[in-house]
């Protein structure tokens, strides 16, 4: 699965966002620190857990955005198993 993470720059830090995740927001002072704590929220919200593996590449930037795409898997390693 990808999903769109969306960094905006303001006077006081950055905030991010996945649009596609109602409610999935946060805000930060340092970009990196941005991109670790929406990642950690989308996680939540996805209800992965903490070693799920994630991939998050950089798609773009203009003059006060970033966009990232967050890349996983939904399964959970188990399929085929019984």
């Amino acid at each position: 699965m990808v999903l769109d993470i969306i960094i905006s720059k303001a006077l006081d830090g950055y905030s991010a966002a996945i649009p596609s995740i109602k409610g999935c927001e946060t805000w930060a002072e340092k970009e990196d620190e941005a991109i670790e704590k929406i990642v950690s929220l989308a996680k939540y919200y996805l209800k992965l857990d903490e070693h799920h593996k994630v991939l998050v590449d950089k798609a773009g930037r203009s003059a006060c955005k970033s966009i990232y795409k967050l890349i996983f898997h939904l399964s959970d390693g188990k399929a085929g198993k019984s």
